[in-house]
């Protein structure tokens, strides 16, 4: 079989395991990359990291290379490949996208393109055409454009390969299964149970942890359970030789069953995720290997019988505790089991809050950082024994060190303070405890640095490619040392999210499941927000005085609010006054959030007209008149629940036109969006007197970055 190139994409912290574990399967000329790794091998390889691999994310064998400076030229390019070497007329397809630094600005629109240039071949050549199928497709394509030049290639794994096949749909798993595995080989279980060490896991959930243990201790292939894989479409499988890979992993799997091993038990307080992590050990065949019982962390005792082992956690989130006020104690409990209960055992913790790490009250003799969707975690080592003895939160646990600052974090403080003392004056006269104090001001200091009463939202913004990663790092860890210390917060009040290049809706879509939402002032408006859940908080800062606009003309008006998201507009014109008001977008959840908002400065939700909808197609019966229309649609969306693509440079004419004739006689428009480049058409709105107020819609604390979004004030003529 010929020698091929393959990538292995991988969360990111990932990826030097991932390298390792890929050359244990055999890949030759391995390197690591940003998020994922390259390495080379036959098809039997590519079959082997497909079933293997615990924790990459998708395989994809590289078809095809070249240049795409736009939409045209990457359809050309496309149409360029034989595509009856790879489906037939009767398969179906999907393409994803993902965009770095590329004049093809819009995910979807990319990967439009692709689809085109192969079913037009295909209806060429033919006279039928593959379908579209987004779920489980016989031929998935992926599509990356870096700097103008594209990699297409074939999505081997046809699925995430986090998705073993032995999770109940619907069950929710606060790790990825993959991340899950790259805990357990950090913290050296494969070697604990070589061994003969077991694994607890006192806080486990649905059973992630000690799942992933069972599968590492029987040398149970991640991908056996596994129903669908990309390749079982594709035109050159090899069947023959996939199931001589699959029989040969259930026998190593059987051999792996019959081995005695030592205790791998998992405990939680909830009945219903103890019944869970039951049904996964079933599904996975491990109900014989792993013990789960409901057991609260006050009733913790380690497994008998055994002397050594691995004890790891990942604590639950807020909302299984109540209030974050409680997390500290909890951690400390965490601690005190661990130290009372597994002396000679190592442990490992995961966390996103270095503050709550200490709060174990136990010494780290190795961090590791990982991350668990957006949010940065640190992976707490522990030996536990007599050198390392436990600290109760009133002896000190869980009080940080003060740091000495590096020249580079002292640079970036020098600059935060100086921004707080222009802005915090500003915020109390404006009657604001939310408001953006630094925007990549310093550029080797590229994150975005927002205050939310006390607590701060810190966006990293992904660096270039071509920028040093240990250089990236150390500047995180500047700004991580910096922010606290400038605005006298403890590190768990900071949000870490990394901003990057998103493809479709991704950026709208749960980073974590804390569920909490936090009030913030803005002027005579309280909103509330959630500052770990998603990359955006649920208000968009840079519109503040928009929605003050909106609040001055609203008196008397009939207001509509398109595209309305958590509805702040909406509480803006009740706030001014308006008689009526219309709310509408095409997520429930946001909807939700809305009535929240509305009712939360003491309006009654149920006297305002709220419809979930897909504004674009409900414009096309909607019926006025309104005497005040805001407008701020997504520069580009593709979402299930659409008709067709939205991109807005490309329809803004056709959607202003139809908003216009909702308009009163008298009425205006005020219309947004953040797509940097938009240019108005004017000449496909005649009929319409337009005016750009974005300059005045420009809050102070984002003149740094005035284009940050554009304003329009639209009235019939």
């Amino acid at each position: 079989m010929p020698i091929q190139q393959y990538f292995a994409t991988a969360a990111l912290g990932l990826e030097p395991l991932l390298v390792t574990e890929l050359e244990n399967l055999g890949a030759v000329e391995v390197k690591q990359e940003r998020a994922g790794v390259r390495f080379s091998g036959d098809l039997e390889m590519a079959y082997k990291a497909c079933l293997w691999s615990r924790l990459a994310s998708r395989i994809l064998l590289p078809l095809a290379r070249f240049e795409a400076l736009d939409p045209d030229q990457l359809y050309n390019e496309v149409l360029k490949i034989d595509w009856s070497e790879h489906l037939s007329e009767t398969n179906t397809l999907a393409v994803d996208c993902t965009l770095v630094s590329s004049k093809i600005n819009h995910t979807r629109y990319g990967a439009l393109r692709v689809k085109d240039a192969i079913v037009d071949q295909f209806r060429s050549r033919c006279g039928e055409r593959p379908s579209v199928s987004v779920e489980r497709p016989d031929v998935r394509l992926n599509l990356h454009v870096y700097k103008d030049q594209a990699t297409l290639s074939l999505d081997l794994s046809g699925d995430s390969l986090h998705r073993r096949g032995y999770r109940i749909d619907g069950v929710h798993a606060p790790l990825k299964e993959n991340l899950a595995a790259a805990i357990l080989i950090r913290a050296g279980w494969p070697d604990i149970c070589a061994a003969g060490g077991g694994l607890v896991d006192p806080l486990c959930g649905s059973g992630t942890l000690p799942l992933e243990a069972g599968l590492i201790a029987t040398a149970t292939a991640p991908g056996l359970l596994r129903t669908y894989f990309g390749f079982f479409g594709w035109k050159q499988h090899d069947v023959a030789l996939w199931d001589t890979l699959v029989a040969a992993a259930r026998q190593q799997q059987a051999l792996g069953l019959e081995k005695r091993l030592a205790p791998i038990v998992g405990y939680d307080s909830d009945n219903r995720a103890i019944k869970a992590a039951w049904q996964h050990a079933q599904n996975a065949g491990l109900d014989k290997v792993i013990h789960f019982e409901r057991r609260t962390l006050r009733e913790f005792t380690a497994p008998t019988g055994i002397s050594t082992g691995l004890l790891v956690a990942n604590p639950p989130y807020g909302e299984r505790l109540g209030v974050a006020s409680e997390l500290p104690e909890f951690y400390n409990l965490l601690g005190e089991k661990m130290a009372g209960q597994c002396p000679g055992w190592k442990a490992a913790v995961i966390t996103s809050s270095p503050q709550l790490g200490r709060s174990i009250g136990l010494r780290a003799g190795k961090i590791n950082v990982l991350y668990n969707g957006a949010l940065k975690c640190q992976l707490l080592q522990f030996q536990l024994g007599d050198d390392n003895h436990w600290q109760s939160l009133e002896e000190g646990a869980g009080k940080a060190v003060k740091k000495t600052l590096s020249p580079g974090a002292e640079m970036f403080a020098n600059r935060l303070r100086k921004n707080l003392k222009k802005l915090k004056k500003w915020a109390n006269r404006e009657g604001l405890d939310c408001y953006r104090l630094y925007d990549a001001d310093l550029p080797e200091y590229a994150v975005a640095v927002d205050l939310y009463g006390d607590e701060v939202h810190l966006q990293e913004y992904r660096a270039p490619k071509d920028i040093d990663e240990a250089k990236t790092a150390e500047r995180l860890r500047d700004v991580q040392d910096a922010v606290p210390l400038v605005l006298d917060l403890p590190p768990d009040k900071i949000h870490l999210k990394v901003r990057q290049q998103q493809k479709g809706n991704w950026q709208y879509e749960k980073q974590a499941r804390r569920g909490v939402l936090k009030e913030v002032q803005e002027g005579n408006c309280t909103f509330l927000v959630n500052l770990t859940d998603y990359l955006d908080t649920g208000l968009f800062l840079d519109h503040r005085l928009t929605r003050q606009l909106i609040q001055k003309m609203a008196g008397g008006c009939r207001f509509l609010n398109l595209f309305a998201y958590t509805g702040a507009a909406t509480v803006h014109a009740l706030m001014g006054g308006a008689i009526t008001t219309t709310t509408v977008d095409m997520s429930k959840t946001y909807l939700a959030w809305a009535e929240k908002n509305i009712a939360l400065n003491h309006f009654d939700p149920a006297d305002e007209e709220i419809i979930q909808a897909d504004c674009l197609s409900w414009l096309e019966t909607a019926k006025g008149p309104y005497d005040l229309i805001f407008l701020d649609p997504p520069t580009f969306s593709n979402s299930k629940g659409m008709d067709t693509t939205f991109d807005v440079q490309r329809d803004h004419p056709d959607m202003l036109q139809k908003t216009a004739r909702l308009l009163a006689p008298d009425g205006a428009i005020i219309f947004s969006n953040n797509l940097r480049k938009f240019s108005m058409d004017r000449d496909a709105l005649s009929g319409l007197d337009i005016e750009d107020i974005s300059a005045k819609t420009i809050p102070a604390d984002f003149e740094r970055n005035p284009r940050i979004h554009n304003c329009w004030l639209i009235k019939r003529q």
